[in-house]
């Protein structure tokens, strides 16, 4: 899954963004509104993490331009912890309301619930199959059975599982699974669904040549 967090204190971007690449998302950062909402707008993020107080243009009016076009759910993260100053985000567009400071933790699980919400799974747990993937503690199992996957070949196995019965593209593979630093592409996708269909069998992944990909559960 591919993340935006857009927040101006550099320190807590750099820990924010660190924390969550290694719950394994793909993470993009702005420290300006402004170039927030540029990124916002030109690629789908699975969530976004926002900053209410920042340079070029404030959380509040980010939420108002995305929301004219994009559903993408928001995690709005602010020092401002009034009521009045929640059911303002809220009703501006952002999906959840956190006060800093906050626990890592805490801030990861309700970016899980929010992507869950997104793709329409009540659980952490998807089934398909005699495989299970866990979603909240990034595992997948074969009968009980843990199945080893690096960090990229379980972020691609959790995008098709979350929309699973439904054809995955390269292109949004690209777009989910990999962040702006990433530059060589290429053949890394069919390198992924190779080593998955070797750990989980060689029919859990179809190929629809030209198309893309997709798991039916």
């Amino acid at each position: 899954m591919r993340v935006l967090i857009v927040e101006d204190e550099p320190d807590l971007l750099g820990s924010l963004a660190e924390s969550l690449r290694e719950d394994g998302y793909a993470v993009d950062t702005s420290l300006r509104g402004d170039e927030g909402i540029h990124k916002a707008l030109s690629w789908d993020y699975d969530a976004i993490v926002l900053d209410w107080m920042l340079p070029g243009l404030s959380g509040i009016d980010f939420l108002k331009r995305l929301r004219k076009v994009k559903t993408t759910p928001v995690l709005l993260l602010t020092a401002r912890d009034t009521v009045g100053d929640k059911v303002f985000g809220l009703d501006a567009g952002a999906d959840d309301y956190l006060i800093k400071p906050c626990s890592l933790r805490e801030l990861s699980a309700r970016m899980r619930a929010l992507i869950r919400r997104t793709t329409g799974n009540a659980t952490n747990l998807i089934t398909i199959s005699s495989i299970v993937i866990d979603t909240g503690s990034k595992t997948v199992s074969i009968e009980g059975q843990p199945v080893q996957l690096t960090a990229r070949e379980y972020a691609l196995v959790e995008l098709l599982a979350l929309h699973r019965g439904k054809l995955v593209s390269r292109t949004m593979i690209y777009d989910h699974i990999f962040d702006e630093d990433d530059d060589s592409l290429s053949n890394i996708v069919d390198v992924h669904v190779s080593h998955i269909r070797k750990k989980l069998g060689k029919d859990f992944i179809e190929t629809r040549r030209g198309q893309g990909y997709i798991i039916h559960g």
